[in-house]
């Protein structure tokens, strides 16, 4: 019983299982590695959300703190005030300046 028809026919059984259980390992695998990166993936958006909205909230309690009831933001410290009077004399200085080049430069043009 063993003609060669037999055993080609045997033959090609066994390759078209042994191929059949090769596509399903790959398949299972493919799929099972397309899971995983989607459940990574997954998660890392989920924690870079999470982080974002730690960040805004971290940010709308600073803003909070630093403003008075009446809605305009006030200075928390005292050094902070002083940064912030030096500033306000610069300009002042500077707003000075350029009007007293600019009237020299009216009175060149007469």
């Amino acid at each position: 019983m063993s003609s060669p028809v037999v055993h080609a026919f045997f033959m090609g059984r066994a390759l078209a299982s042994a191929i059949g259980e090769q596509v399903e390992q790959s398949m299972t695998e493919a799929l099972s590695n397309l899971g995983r990166f989607d459940a990574e993936q997954r998660e890392n958006l989920r924690q870079f959300t999470e982080e974002v909205m730690a960040r805004v909230q971290q940010q709308e309690s600073q803003v909070s703190q630093e403003m008075p009831v009446d809605g305009v933001v006030g200075v928390s410290t005292a050094a902070g005030s002083q940064d912030l009077q030096a500033t306000i004399d610069n300009l002042r200085a500077e707003i000075a300046q350029v009007r007293a080049t600019l009237q020299q430069y009216r009175a060149s043009l007469n």
